[in-house]
C-alpha cells in the first residue's frame, strides 16, 4: 500500500496543503518548527488516530478553528485498487469516512491504512513500559490476524465487568463468569501475540546482524501477564484470576492476564535492556520496527508505510547510510524528515521525492 495523496487542513500550523508524495523514499525538509513532522503526524493520525508526539488531542486543532481534517487517497497492492479515506477531528471528537461514506468505527478507517514510525521517542519500546510493547505486538495482530479484533474486545469488556464488580462491596456470583471469559478470550489473545513473536524472530536476527552485529543473536521472553501452570492456558489463567481476586478486590482492578504482558529482548553483551547504551536503543528499535515491516508484507503481500521523523538526528551517518540502502531495497513508501537536506546528500540511496516545508507550506525541494 502507498499514499497517492495527502490533504491536511486546520492541523496545528497548517491551514491547508496538499502533497502528492513518491512511491519509494520522501524526504521533508524544513527548520525547527516548520511544520515537517506534523505531516508525518498526519499520516500516523489517519491510520491510528495516534499522534506519536502525545498531548492533548484537541490541540491538534489549528488556533481560532473548529474542526481538523486528514484525508489520502490509497494505493493498494497487488491490482493498484484507489481508495478515499478521511479523518476529521472536531470538539465532538473523531470522525471518519471512506470512500465519501460515513464509517461506523474507527477500527473500519484504520484498517484501510498500515503505518510503522520511528521517532525520537521510539526507544520508548526498549525502555519505556510493558504498554509500549505489547502495543507493538497488537498493531501487527490488528493488521495480519482476523480473528485477533473480536478476541481483544471480548476480552477488553470481561476485563471491565470484572473490575466494576471487584469495586462492590461484595462481587455477585457473575464473577465467575466473567473470570472465565476473561480466561478464554486471554488465552487465545495470548497464543496470537506468541505465535506472531516467534514468527519475526528470524527477521529480527537477520536486522540486528545488518544494524547492530556486535550484539549477536537475540533472546525473546514473553511474559503472559499471570503465572503459568502445567495445565490448559484457559485453566492456568483462570486459576490465577480465582487465588487473586482477594488481593484484586483490595486494589479495584485486575492485575493477572494478557492487559499485564511483556516480553524482553536478551543479548549474551546485554542480557538485560538497562545494559544497553542509548544509541543501541535507537539500533535495536529501528531492527524490530524493519523487522515488524518485513513480517507484515510476508503475511499480507504489501508493504507498511514507514514514517521516520528527524531519522538523520537520530542516526549517525553510517547507520543512516544503512537504513536508507534498505529502504533502496525493498518496496516500501517512506517519508523522512530532516532539519537540512545535505545530511542525506551524501549516502549511495538518493530519495525518490523530496519536499520544502517552511510555515505551513509544502513545495518541490531541488538539491
Amino acid at each position: 500500500m502507498r499514499i497517492a495523496s495527502l490533504q491536511i487542513e486546520n492541523l496545528r500550523i497548517f491551514e491547508h496543503a496538499r502533497i502528492e508524495p513518491a512511491a519509494g523514499i520522501n524526504l521533508l525538509v524544513g527548520g525547527n518548527g516548520a511544520g515537517k513532522t506534523t505531516v508525518l503526524e498526519a499520516i500516523a493520525l489517519l491510520s491510528s488516530g495516534r499522534s506519536f508526539r502525545g498531548g492533548v488531542r484537541d490541540a491538534l486543532i489549528r488556533r481560532g478553528q473548529s474542526e481538523l481534517r486528514i484525508y489520502g487517497e490509497l494505493l493498494v497492492e497487488p491490482e493498484e485498487r484507489r481508495t478515499g479515506v478521511g479523518l476529521s477531528r472536531s470538539l465532538r471528537g473523531w470522525a471518519a469516512r471512506i470512500d465519501g461514506q460515513p464509517v461506523e468505527t474507527l477500527t473500519r478507517l484504520f484498517l484501510e491504512l498500515a503505518v510503522l514510525c520511528f521517532e525520537p521517542g521510539s526507544h520508548a519500546l526498549i525502555s519505556g513500559g510493558s504498554e509500549h510493547r505489547r502495543r507493538y505486538l497488537d498493531w501487527a495482530l490488528f493488521h495480519v490476524e482476523p480473528g485477533f479484533i473480536p478476541v481483544w474486545r471480548r476480552y477488553q469488556r470481561a476485563l471491565r465487568q470484572r473490575n466494576a464488580l471487584l469495586k462492590q462491596e461484595k462481587p455477585s456470583e457473575t464473577i465467575e463468569a466473567w473470570e472465565a471469559e476473561l480466561a478464554d478470550q486471554g488465552a487465545q489473545l495470548t497464543r496470537f501475540r506468541e505465535r506472531w513473536m516467534h514468527r519475526l524472530q528470524p527477521g529480527l536476527n537477520a536486522m540486528l546482524e545488518r544494524f547492530i552485529p556486535e550484539l549477536g543473536p537475540v533472546s525473546v521472553r514473553h511474559s503472559p501477564g499471570w503465572s503459568r501452570s502445567d495445565v490448559a492456558e484457559e485453566d492456568s489463567l483462570r486459576q490465577s484470576l480465582r487465588v487473586a481476586r482477594a488481593r484484586d478486590q483490595l486494589l479495584g482492578h485486575t492485575t493477572s492476564g494478557p492487559h499485564r504482558a511483556d516480553w524482553s529482548l536478551s543479548f549474551v553483551p546485554a542480557p538485560v535492556r538497562e545494559m544497553l547504551s542509548r544509541g543501541q536503543e535507537k539500533l535495536v528499535v529501528l531492527s524490530l520496527l524493519l523487522a515488524q515491516a518485513e513480517a507484515f508484507a510476508a503475511v499480507r503481500g504489501q508493504w507498511p508505510v514507514l514514517v521516520l521523523d528527524d531519522l538523520p538526528s537520530e542516526l549517525d551517518p553510517v547507520h543512516l547510510a544503512k537504513t536508507l540502502d534498505w529502504l533502496g531495497e525493498v518496496p516500501a513508501q517512506s517519508f523522512i524528515s530532516s532539519t537540512v537536506a545535505p545530511a542525506l546528500a551524501q549516502v549511495s540511496t538518493r530519495p525518490s521525492g523530496r519536499f520544502h516545508v517552511e510555515q505551513g507550506q509544502i513545495g518541490a525541494l531541488l538539491y
